[in-house]
């Protein structure tokens, strides 16, 4: 499958579409890598702050409890 970029001139109309370069495309899965990075680290530290915070509930404690004592 290739990629195309699509031109349209919203003056007069004219449609245009470009494949992507070799440069442009390795462009892409560079950045889509370090989105997917990104995505899995906010994902892991979400996970983290969802055990600490059942772990504190299974305490009887909650996060308003740990900024009150100052942790």
């Amino acid at each position: 499958m290739e990629l195309i970029h699509r031109f349209i001139d919203t003056v007069t109309g004219e449609v245009v579409d470009k494949p992507y370069t070799k440069k442009e495309l390795d462009e892409l899965k560079i950045n889509q890598k370090r989105i997917d990075a990104e995505l899995a680290e906010a994902e892991a530290k979400a996970q983290a702050k969802a055990t600490a915070e059942s772990k504190l509930a299974a305490l009887g404690l909650t996060t308003d409890d740990l900024r009150a004592l100052g942790l």
